[in-house]
Protein backbone atom coordinates (compact mmCIF):
# COMPACT_ATOMS: atom_id res chain seq x y z
CA UNK A 1 0.00 0.00 0.00
CA UNK A 2 2.94 2.62 0.55
CA UNK A 3 4.09 1.75 -2.86
CA UNK A 4 1.16 2.89 -4.30
CA UNK A 5 0.73 5.60 -2.45
CA UNK A 6 4.27 6.89 -3.74
CA UNK A 7 3.88 5.72 -7.31
CA UNK A 8 0.64 7.83 -6.96
CA UNK A 9 2.20 11.22 -5.62
CA UNK A 10 5.11 10.39 -8.55
CA UNK A 11 2.58 10.23 -11.23
CA UNK A 12 0.51 13.32 -9.60
CA UNK A 13 3.63 15.04 -9.89
CA UNK A 14 4.70 14.44 -13.00
CA UNK A 15 1.17 15.62 -14.37
CA UNK A 16 1.34 18.65 -12.26
CA UNK A 17 5.00 19.40 -13.74
CA UNK A 18 3.96 18.62 -17.40
CA UNK A 19 0.48 20.75 -16.75
CA UNK A 20 2.86 23.81 -15.67
CA UNK A 21 4.85 23.40 -18.39
CA UNK A 22 2.27 23.32 -20.90
CA UNK A 23 0.49 26.45 -19.35
CA UNK A 24 4.17 28.70 -18.95
CA UNK A 25 4.54 27.57 -22.97
CA UNK A 26 0.90 29.22 -23.83
CA UNK A 27 1.92 32.35 -21.51
CA UNK A 28 5.00 32.86 -23.51
CA UNK A 29 6.74 32.19 -20.09
CA UNK A 30 9.02 28.81 -20.62
CA UNK A 31 10.31 27.55 -23.89
CA UNK A 32 9.17 25.06 -25.97
CA UNK A 33 11.54 22.08 -27.37
CA UNK A 34 10.89 22.66 -31.49
CA UNK A 35 10.50 19.44 -33.19
CA UNK A 36 12.86 19.54 -36.29
CA UNK A 37 11.36 20.71 -39.82
CA UNK A 38 11.47 17.07 -41.33
CA UNK A 39 9.24 15.45 -38.68
CA UNK A 40 6.66 18.85 -38.49
CA UNK A 41 6.48 18.14 -42.47
CA UNK A 42 5.34 14.48 -41.68
CA UNK A 43 3.35 15.29 -39.16
CA UNK A 44 1.50 17.94 -41.60
CA UNK A 45 0.92 15.11 -44.37
CA UNK A 46 -0.60 12.58 -41.98
CA UNK A 47 -2.63 15.35 -41.37
CA UNK A 48 -4.02 16.07 -44.47
CA UNK A 49 -3.85 12.43 -45.68
CA UNK A 50 -6.53 12.00 -42.68
CA UNK A 51 -8.51 15.23 -43.77
CA UNK A 52 -8.91 14.35 -47.49
CA UNK A 53 -9.37 10.36 -46.82
CA UNK A 54 -12.34 10.86 -44.68
CA UNK A 55 -13.49 13.52 -47.42
CA UNK A 56 -13.15 11.34 -49.86
CA UNK A 57 -14.88 7.95 -48.30
CA UNK A 58 -17.64 10.25 -47.47
CA UNK A 59 -18.66 11.19 -51.28
CA UNK A 60 -18.05 7.88 -52.35
CA UNK A 61 -20.64 6.47 -49.69
CA UNK A 62 -23.04 9.39 -51.24
CA UNK A 63 -22.04 8.60 -55.15
CA UNK A 64 -22.93 4.89 -54.22
CA UNK A 65 -25.94 5.14 -51.72
CA UNK A 66 -27.70 8.71 -52.40
CA UNK A 67 -30.06 7.83 -49.40
CA UNK A 68 -28.93 9.28 -46.19
CA UNK A 69 -31.60 6.69 -44.35
CA UNK A 70 -30.44 4.06 -46.45
CA UNK A 71 -26.31 5.07 -45.58
CA UNK A 72 -27.47 5.14 -41.80
CA UNK A 73 -29.10 2.23 -41.21
CA UNK A 74 -26.32 0.02 -43.61
CA UNK A 75 -23.85 2.11 -40.14
CA UNK A 76 -25.91 0.65 -37.42
CA UNK A 77 -25.82 -2.59 -39.15
CA UNK A 78 -22.27 -2.14 -39.54
CA UNK A 79 -21.47 -1.07 -36.20
CA UNK A 80 -23.69 -4.30 -34.81
CA UNK A 81 -21.62 -6.32 -37.20
CA UNK A 82 -24.85 -7.98 -38.54
CA UNK A 83 -25.85 -8.03 -42.35
CA UNK A 84 -28.04 -5.26 -43.54
CA UNK A 85 -31.25 -6.65 -45.09
CA UNK A 86 -31.28 -7.13 -48.65
CA UNK A 87 -33.59 -4.75 -50.69
CA UNK A 88 -34.11 -3.59 -54.17
CA UNK A 89 -32.18 -0.43 -55.66
CA UNK A 90 -33.76 2.12 -57.44
CA UNK A 91 -33.12 0.53 -61.09
CA UNK A 92 -34.27 -2.52 -59.97
CA UNK A 93 -37.84 -0.67 -58.43
CA UNK A 94 -38.23 1.20 -62.08
CA UNK A 95 -37.72 -2.68 -63.76
CA UNK A 96 -39.79 -4.10 -61.48
CA UNK A 97 -42.54 -1.65 -61.95
CA UNK A 98 -42.45 -2.06 -66.03
CA UNK A 99 -42.36 -5.34 -65.81
CA UNK A 100 -45.66 -5.81 -64.05
CA UNK A 101 -47.14 -2.41 -66.59
CA UNK A 102 -46.11 -4.34 -69.09
CA UNK A 103 -48.01 -7.62 -67.91
CA UNK A 104 -50.92 -5.10 -67.08
CA UNK A 105 -50.96 -3.70 -70.58
CA UNK A 106 -50.83 -7.15 -72.27
CA UNK A 107 -47.30 -8.47 -73.59
CA UNK A 108 -48.84 -8.98 -77.09
CA UNK A 109 -49.35 -5.22 -77.17
CA UNK A 110 -46.58 -3.33 -78.33
CA UNK A 111 -46.16 -1.16 -75.78
CA UNK A 112 -46.52 -4.00 -72.80
CA UNK A 113 -44.08 -5.75 -74.29
CA UNK A 114 -41.38 -2.49 -74.74
CA UNK A 115 -42.26 -1.78 -71.36
CA UNK A 116 -41.18 -5.76 -69.77
CA UNK A 117 -38.14 -5.30 -72.39
CA UNK A 118 -37.11 -1.65 -70.78
CA UNK A 119 -38.17 -3.25 -67.30
CA UNK A 120 -35.98 -6.02 -67.95
CA UNK A 121 -33.39 -3.65 -68.62
CA UNK A 122 -33.53 -1.39 -65.51
CA UNK A 123 -33.21 -4.54 -63.71
CA UNK A 124 -29.82 -5.68 -65.41
CA UNK A 125 -28.39 -2.08 -64.63
CA UNK A 126 -29.66 -2.78 -61.13
CA UNK A 127 -27.26 -5.90 -60.90
CA UNK A 128 -24.52 -4.12 -62.35
CA UNK A 129 -24.89 -1.34 -60.26
CA UNK A 130 -25.34 -3.67 -57.03
CA UNK A 131 -21.95 -5.28 -58.06
CA UNK A 132 -20.12 -2.18 -58.66
CA UNK A 133 -20.97 -0.78 -54.86
CA UNK A 134 -20.15 -4.12 -53.36
CA UNK A 135 -16.61 -4.16 -55.26
CA UNK A 136 -16.04 -0.57 -54.52
CA UNK A 137 -16.43 -1.27 -50.99
CA UNK A 138 -14.52 -4.05 -50.88
CA UNK A 139 -11.64 -2.67 -52.73
CA UNK A 140 -11.75 1.13 -52.11
CA UNK A 141 -13.35 1.88 -48.89
CA UNK A 142 -12.70 -0.59 -46.67
CA UNK A 143 -8.93 -0.12 -47.66
CA UNK A 144 -9.85 3.72 -46.68
CA UNK A 145 -11.49 3.08 -43.33
CA UNK A 146 -8.65 0.60 -42.07
CA UNK A 147 -6.56 3.28 -42.23
CA UNK A 148 -8.59 5.70 -40.54
CA UNK A 149 -9.03 3.36 -37.97
CA UNK A 150 -5.81 1.30 -37.79
CA UNK A 151 -3.25 3.13 -38.80
CA UNK A 152 -3.60 6.78 -38.62
CA UNK A 153 -4.88 6.04 -34.51
CA UNK A 154 -1.60 4.38 -34.22
CA UNK A 155 -0.11 7.31 -35.80
CA UNK A 156 -2.08 10.19 -33.15
CA UNK A 157 -1.35 8.06 -30.19
CA UNK A 158 2.41 8.11 -30.93
CA UNK A 159 2.11 12.02 -31.58
CA UNK A 160 0.73 12.17 -27.82
CA UNK A 161 3.22 10.46 -26.13
CA UNK A 162 5.55 12.40 -28.13
CA UNK A 163 4.23 15.82 -26.87
CA UNK A 164 4.16 14.12 -23.35
CA UNK A 165 8.00 13.42 -23.72
CA UNK A 166 8.54 17.06 -25.06
CA UNK A 167 6.73 18.50 -22.50
CA UNK A 168 8.72 15.90 -19.91
CA UNK A 169 12.46 17.22 -21.56
CA UNK A 170 11.05 21.02 -21.21
CA UNK A 171 10.25 20.62 -17.73
CA UNK A 172 13.50 19.03 -16.70
CA UNK A 173 15.28 22.03 -18.49
CA UNK A 174 13.39 24.55 -16.65
CA UNK A 175 14.35 22.32 -13.42
CA UNK A 176 18.13 22.71 -14.30
CA UNK A 177 17.61 26.04 -14.78
CA UNK A 178 16.38 26.86 -11.89
CA UNK A 179 18.63 24.43 -9.67
CA UNK A 180 20.90 26.54 -7.32
CA UNK A 181 22.71 23.67 -5.17
CA UNK A 182 25.61 21.49 -6.73
CA UNK A 183 23.16 18.49 -5.75
CA UNK A 184 20.36 19.91 -6.81
CA UNK A 185 21.94 20.26 -10.70
CA UNK A 186 23.09 16.60 -10.55
CA UNK A 187 20.04 15.54 -10.33
CA UNK A 188 18.52 17.95 -12.32
CA UNK A 189 20.83 17.28 -15.45
CA UNK A 190 20.34 13.41 -14.70
CA UNK A 191 17.06 13.76 -15.40
CA UNK A 192 17.12 15.79 -18.50
CA UNK A 193 19.76 13.20 -19.76
CA UNK A 194 17.03 10.54 -19.36
CA UNK A 195 14.04 13.04 -20.58
CA UNK A 196 16.16 14.23 -23.81
CA UNK A 197 16.67 10.34 -24.57
CA UNK A 198 12.84 9.22 -23.99
CA UNK A 199 12.25 12.07 -26.55
CA UNK A 200 14.68 11.27 -28.98
CA UNK A 201 13.64 7.88 -29.07
CA UNK A 202 9.79 8.97 -29.30
CA UNK A 203 11.08 10.87 -32.00
CA UNK A 204 12.12 7.87 -34.14
CA UNK A 205 8.99 6.30 -33.32
CA UNK A 206 6.84 9.05 -34.45
CA UNK A 207 8.99 9.64 -37.59
CA UNK A 208 8.55 5.96 -38.66
CA UNK A 209 5.54 5.76 -38.60
CA UNK A 210 5.18 8.72 -40.64
CA UNK A 211 7.44 7.83 -42.89
CA UNK A 212 5.10 4.93 -43.41
CA UNK A 213 1.66 7.33 -45.15
CA UNK A 214 3.94 7.18 -48.12
CA UNK A 215 2.96 3.49 -48.18
CA UNK A 216 -0.44 4.50 -47.26
CA UNK A 217 -0.41 6.68 -50.60
CA UNK A 218 0.82 3.88 -52.83
CA UNK A 219 -1.74 1.46 -51.51
CA UNK A 220 -4.53 4.24 -52.18
CA UNK A 221 -3.21 4.63 -55.76
CA UNK A 222 -3.92 1.16 -56.54
CA UNK A 223 -7.35 1.18 -54.59
CA UNK A 224 -8.33 3.70 -56.99
CA UNK A 225 -6.82 1.85 -60.01
CA UNK A 226 -9.60 -0.52 -58.92
CA UNK A 227 -12.09 1.73 -58.45
CA UNK A 228 -12.01 3.24 -61.82
CA UNK A 229 -12.12 -0.26 -62.96
CA UNK A 230 -15.01 -1.03 -61.41
CA UNK A 231 -16.54 1.73 -62.60
CA UNK A 232 -15.49 1.66 -66.13
CA UNK A 233 -16.98 -2.15 -65.91
CA UNK A 234 -20.32 -0.88 -64.55
CA UNK A 235 -20.63 2.01 -67.01
CA UNK A 236 -20.01 -0.49 -69.74
CA UNK A 237 -21.93 -2.68 -68.86
CA UNK A 238 -25.01 -0.18 -68.89
CA UNK A 239 -24.00 0.92 -72.09
CA UNK A 240 -24.40 -2.42 -73.63
CA UNK A 241 -27.83 -3.03 -72.39
CA UNK A 242 -29.07 0.06 -73.38
CA UNK A 243 -27.82 -0.43 -77.13
CA UNK A 244 -29.16 -4.24 -76.78
CA UNK A 245 -32.45 -2.49 -75.41
CA UNK A 246 -32.62 0.14 -78.04
CA UNK A 247 -31.90 -2.77 -80.80
CA UNK A 248 -35.15 -4.44 -79.32
CA UNK A 249 -37.06 -1.45 -79.75
CA UNK A 250 -36.33 -0.34 -83.20
CA UNK A 251 -37.16 -3.80 -84.67
CA UNK A 252 -40.65 -3.22 -83.27
CA UNK A 253 -43.17 -2.72 -86.20
CA UNK A 254 -44.46 0.61 -87.27
CA UNK A 255 -47.97 0.19 -86.00
CA UNK A 256 -49.04 0.34 -82.55
CA UNK A 257 -52.23 -1.49 -80.61
CA UNK A 258 -54.73 0.44 -79.24
CA UNK A 259 -54.84 -0.59 -75.51
CA UNK A 260 -57.65 1.95 -74.75
CA UNK A 261 -60.18 0.42 -77.51
CA UNK A 262 -58.86 -3.41 -76.63
CA UNK A 263 -60.14 -2.98 -73.04
CA UNK A 264 -63.11 -1.49 -73.67
CA UNK A 265 -64.23 -3.76 -76.27
CA UNK A 266 -63.86 -6.81 -73.53
CA UNK A 267 -61.37 -9.00 -74.54
CA UNK A 268 -61.92 -8.26 -79.03
CA UNK A 269 -58.92 -8.04 -80.71
CA UNK A 270 -56.73 -5.16 -80.62
CA UNK A 271 -57.30 -2.33 -83.59
CA UNK A 272 -53.80 -1.57 -85.24
CA UNK A 273 -53.80 1.87 -86.36
CA UNK A 274 -51.05 2.55 -89.33
CA UNK A 275 -48.61 5.02 -89.44
CA UNK A 276 -46.08 5.76 -91.98
CA UNK A 277 -42.45 5.44 -91.27
CA UNK A 278 -40.22 8.69 -89.78
CA UNK A 279 -37.55 6.85 -92.20
CA UNK A 280 -39.30 6.44 -95.21
CA UNK A 281 -36.64 7.69 -98.29
CA UNK A 282 -37.01 11.04 -99.70
CA UNK A 283 -35.90 11.49 -103.73
CA UNK A 284 -32.57 13.23 -103.34
CA UNK A 285 -31.94 16.83 -104.39
CA UNK A 286 -29.03 18.71 -105.66
CA UNK A 287 -26.28 20.42 -103.80
CA UNK A 288 -27.74 23.90 -104.79
CA UNK A 289 -31.64 24.52 -105.19
CA UNK A 290 -34.39 22.67 -106.81
CA UNK A 291 -35.73 19.18 -106.29
CA UNK A 292 -38.21 17.05 -105.19
CA UNK A 293 -39.24 17.65 -101.41
CA UNK A 294 -42.12 15.96 -98.86
CA UNK A 295 -44.10 18.05 -96.06
CA UNK A 296 -43.52 16.48 -92.07
CA UNK A 297 -45.58 17.28 -89.42
CA UNK A 298 -42.99 17.93 -86.17
CA UNK A 299 -44.15 15.37 -82.93
CA UNK A 300 -42.32 17.44 -80.39
CA UNK A 301 -40.71 20.59 -79.78
CA UNK A 302 -37.39 20.26 -80.75
CA UNK A 303 -35.16 23.72 -79.75
CA UNK A 304 -31.12 23.76 -82.30
CA UNK A 305 -28.52 23.05 -80.69
CA UNK A 306 -25.93 24.89 -83.57
CA UNK A 307 -27.18 27.76 -86.21
CA UNK A 308 -27.22 24.13 -88.78
CA UNK A 309 -30.01 22.94 -87.17
CA UNK A 310 -33.59 24.09 -87.30
CA UNK A 311 -35.86 24.58 -83.92
CA UNK A 312 -39.14 22.74 -84.64
CA UNK A 313 -42.16 23.11 -82.85
CA UNK A 314 -44.99 20.23 -82.00
CA UNK A 315 -48.23 20.01 -84.28
CA UNK A 316 -46.58 22.60 -87.11
CA UNK A 317 -45.83 21.21 -90.49
CA UNK A 318 -42.61 22.25 -92.13
CA UNK A 319 -41.01 21.25 -95.68
CA UNK A 320 -38.28 18.80 -95.52
CA UNK A 321 -36.27 16.71 -98.45
CA UNK A 322 -32.94 14.32 -97.91
CA UNK A 323 -29.23 15.74 -99.14
CA UNK A 324 -26.62 13.70 -100.70
CA UNK A 325 -23.52 13.02 -97.79
CA UNK A 326 -26.33 14.12 -95.06
CA UNK A 327 -26.58 11.82 -91.83
CA UNK A 328 -29.25 9.80 -92.41
CA UNK A 329 -30.81 10.31 -88.85
CA UNK A 330 -31.27 13.66 -90.42
CA UNK A 331 -33.16 15.68 -93.00
CA UNK A 332 -33.16 19.16 -94.48
CA UNK A 333 -36.73 21.22 -93.10
CA UNK A 334 -37.74 24.33 -94.29
CA UNK A 335 -40.22 27.05 -92.48
CA UNK A 336 -40.68 29.96 -94.79
CA UNK A 337 -37.42 32.41 -94.78
CA UNK A 338 -35.60 29.62 -92.46
CA UNK A 339 -33.73 26.40 -93.29
CA UNK A 340 -31.80 24.20 -91.59
CA UNK A 341 -31.20 20.16 -90.18
CA UNK A 342 -34.14 18.63 -88.34
CA UNK A 343 -34.20 15.12 -86.58
CA UNK A 344 -35.75 12.44 -88.14
CA UNK A 345 -37.02 11.33 -85.40
CA UNK A 346 -39.23 14.15 -84.62
CA UNK A 347 -41.01 14.07 -87.69
CA UNK A 348 -43.88 12.39 -88.86
CA UNK A 349 -44.32 12.51 -92.75
CA UNK A 350 -47.37 13.25 -94.59
CA UNK A 351 -48.80 11.83 -97.89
Amino acid sequence: MDFNVKRLAADAGTFLSRAVQFTEEKLGQAEKTELDAHLEKLLVRAENTKQWTERIMKQTEVLLQPNPNVRLEEFVYEKLEKKAPTRMNNHELLGQSMIESGGEFGPGTAYGNALIKCGETEKQIGGAERELIQSSAINFLTPFRNFLEGDFKTILKERKLLQVKRLDLDAAKTKLKKARMADGRAAAEQEMRMTQSEFDRQAEITRLLLEGVSSTHAHHLRCLNDFVEAQTTYYAQCYHYMVDLQKQLGSFPSTFSNNNQSSMSGGASSISVPTISVSASLPSVSAGRGGSAASARVLYDYDAASSSELSLLADEVIVVSSVPGMDSDWLMGERGNQKGKVPITYLELLN
